[in-house]
């Protein structure tokens, strides 16, 4: 049976209330900070109240709670009453967060608001800085709009990559990715390949129809040398700004 809580209730907001004040002491006793994105905190403050009603306790809302009783539900060590065990010893120590990302060291946060920062740009169109650009091609996989905000970074001069093509004649000639600088042909790679072989300290960004034989090659640039090769996700079907055709 689903237990529906009415999150306009007063009883909600009070304890909702008490709930944020319980997160803000978490943060100062194991001087931690909040993730910069307020939706999850919200969220996760919601889910430890809709808990702390049902439940009587903080239970994690990101993992259920198991046990009938209020005695069975404490006594299961699989439950996680907030702050929990495995957070404080294990996640945040090591990945800079909770499992729930409310709890955060302040390194992880920043690391997080600038990665926030950079996803908003790219969704905005909004010019990219040359350290957010290295931050871009540093990735294994960059996505069509990602790849259209860096090829404008680079006709800016901001940045200097090489975008590559690793399908056939035929389908370069029939449709490609305005700005791409070879075709590096799958089936005729190694050979292809020795045109840009010296230019390995170079950041690439490969893509081919959905993103699978460019990822093939990438392993292979990457076994050769090459500093940096990313893949385009989803290869140029998913790339919705401007292609060209015809041979050069």
């Amino acid at each position: 049976m689903i237990r529906k809580i009415d999150t306009n209730s007063e009883e909600f907001q009070i304890e909702l209330e008490l709930t944020k004040q319980f997160t803000d002491n978490v943060l100062k006793e194991h001087s931690l900070v909040y993730n910069p994105d307020s939706e999850v905190n919200e969220s996760i403050q919601m889910g430890l109240t809709r808990n702390k009603m049902i439940y009587g306790k903080r239970f994690c809302p990101c993992f259920m709670v198991i046990g009938q009783t209020p005695a069975e539900q404490e006594s299961n060590s699989e439950n996680r009453m907030c702050p929990c065990v495995p957070a404080l010893t294990n996640e945040i120590p090591s990945k800079g967060s909770c499992h729930c990302g409310i709890f955060n060291t302040k390194e992880n946060a920043e690391k997080l608001s600038q990665q926030n920062h950079l996803h908003d740009a790219v969704a905005a169109h909004e010019g990219l800085t040359k350290e957010e650009c290295e931050e871009l091609l540093s990735k294994q996989e960059v996505n069509a709009a990602e790849l259209e905000s860096l090829l404008e970074a680079r006709e800016a001069g901001i940045i200097k990559f090489n975008l590559v093509d690793t399908r056939e004649w035929m389908e370069w000639v029939s449709q490609r990715i305005k700005g791409t600088d070879h075709l590096i042909p799958t089936t005729s790679f190694y050979q292809a390949l020795e045109r840009i072989n010296n230019e390995k300290e170079t950041p690439v960004v490969v893509y081919c129809l959905s993103g699978s034989r460019s990822a093939y090659c990438q392993r292979i640039m990457l076994d050769l040398g090459f500093k940096s090769v990313s893949n385009l996700d989803y290869g140029i079907s998913s790339y919705s700004g401007v292609c060209e055709s015809g041979d050069l």
